[in-house]
């Protein structure tokens, strides 16, 4: 966005305040101007509405949210093909016993197959949905439902397709890639199904969260933008990209074409797709979830329908359901989205467990002004669930609470020792996983973040956290 877009009258879908950072325009010598001046206008690699005076702690993120995303993008490589061999590793050692191995006659794993399982699957690879949560339960078996979804997200089409079809006797209806106008790439991936029988007909749509060693996504993650819709509040402007912000252009109710672009943005596909979909029948809705990254496009994508004022898809959507995901707007924002989720009648529910750090990523201070916002369903290590306005030691870093946390942590790792003895052997944690918990003693909140956990927490939790008369626990 140019210096003279400020003079244009802003539009609904193009905002007069924003401040996005374009890491790939920065030259390392250029960083460190960054901690000494103040004025953001005086930097290309910063795209800003007007001047402003910011403080040098601001500044000091700033600094660090480039650096970070300077140093993926010059990673990337090197980072996609450690990742690709780690997951080849997996995928050999699964296929192919000690014997074999040891004569030399391995079988080759094919990353394209169906029986190909990414890094997060080798955690958790369980595929069978819990038969005990039926359509009936509502809101519960959705949020079951929906973190296997999130789950198999994080795979290949292949994978993805069998597991929706053979295991979970549903309708696949396609993965798809989707454009980042900032990165110049398809970044943001997600899949269509659809869960169809007598009593119901809810199509499901899974946006895929940050794989260990995706760089981009992680300068998603990383990016400290934001973007200000007029009336709605500040926005994650490394999400807003991901989901389909267009450059130099905003959010305009329809596509504008590119010839650069590769693949579609995503909003705009999943918009059109679901309005061809819904279009078959009056009876069919459908619901949105992600874990991590994944679950922050999920619950930007109603934010920009309203915008839209998208009436159908709308009175369509049937809840929104996110796992371990990360703030994405300031107070204002959530007020707005509260208040319009609310009038549409949508759920939107936040599940988060124990020591997850990413769901008090990015801070929620003066700095970064990031707030959480909806119906938020606190699991603890036992799987106890309830319905809190705050999560224990929002901002995770705070000495209080590290000793309590690492504490935790050793208590997990015991857990993963004996849970398939307490809970039955389809909680049965492999040595793979075993080892986050092992890091997460020195990091805690790292293995937490696991799709593991998750699961669980939706398996073993009660139910009564869904009900519509649950009142929040401060």
């Amino acid at each position: 966005m140019e210096k003279q877009e400020e003079s244009r009258e802003c539009d609904k879908g193009f905002s007069c305040s924003f401040m996005l950072l374009k890491p790939e325009e920065v030259k390392f010598i250029d960083l460190f101007r960054i901690l000494f001046s103040s004025n953001l206008e005086d930097r290309k690699f910063v795209d800003s509405s007007s001047e402003t005076e910011e403080s040098f702690r601001y500044r000091w993120l700033i600094f660090i949210s480039i650096l970070a995303q300077k140093m993926l993008m010059l990673t990337s490589k090197p980072m996609a093909w450690m990742g690709s061999k780690i997951e080849m590793l997996l995928n050999l050692l699964a296929i192919n016993n000690f014997l074999v191995l040891l004569r030399g006659k391995t079988k080759k794993p094919d990353k394209d197959s169906a029986i190909f399982i990414s890094f997060i699957g080798n955690m958790d690879k369980r595929m069978k949905l819990d038969s005990k949560i039926k359509p009936e339960h509502g809101c519960h078996y959705y949020s079951a439902l929906s973190m296997m979804a999130s789950k198999a997200s994080y795979e290949n089409r292949a994978y993805i397709e069998t597991i929706v079809k053979d295991h979970w006797k549903m309708e696949y209806l396609g993965f798809y890639d989707h454009w980042n106008d900032y990165q110049e790439k398809a970044t943001t991936q997600l899949f269509f199904m659809r869960d169809k029988s007598e009593n119901h007909d809810t199509i499901v749509v899974a946006f895929r969260g940050t794989e260990p060693f995706d760089a981009d996504a992680w300068c998603s993650d990383f990016d400290l933008s934001w973007y200000e819709l007029q009336g709605m509040g500040k926005i994650h402007g490394g999400f807003m990209k991901a989901l389909g912000l267009q450059k130099n252009v905003g959010w305009p109710m329809e596509y504008k074409a590119n010839e650069t672009r590769g693949e579609p943005l995503a909003y705009y596909f999943v918009r059109d797709k679901l309005k061809a979909l819904l279009s078959e029948s009056e009876n069919t809705k459908y619901i949105l979830t992600g874990h991590s990254l994944g679950g922050a496009l999920a619950i930007l994508f109603p934010a920009i329908l309203f915008l839209h004022e998208e009436k159908l898809l709308l009175q369509r959507l049937e809840g929104v359901y996110t796992y371990g995901q990360p703030r994405v707007g300031d107070e204002k924002f959530g007020k707005y989205m509260e208040s319009k989720l609310e009038e549409h009648k949508i759920r939107y529910f936040r599940i988060v467990y124990c020591n997850d750090m990413v769901p008090r990523l990015p801070y929620d201070d003066k700095d970064l002004m990031f707030k959480h916002f909806g119906t938020c369903v606190y699991y603890n290590r036992h799987y106890q669930g309830k319905v809190v306005a705050e999560i224990p030691n929002k901002n995770y870093f705070s000495p209080l609470s590290a000793i309590p946390m690492m504490i935790n942590a050793i208590c997990e790792l015991i857990r993963s020792f004996t849970i398939c003895y307490s809970k039955g052997a389809e909680y049965k944690e492999g040595w793979f996983l075993r080892v986050f918990r092992i890091i997460g003693l020195v990091i805690p909140g790292v293995s937490a973040h696991s799709t593991q956990d998750y699961v669980n927490s939706t398996r073993l939790g009660s139910s009564d956290v869904f009900l519509p008369s649950q009142e929040m626990i401060p």
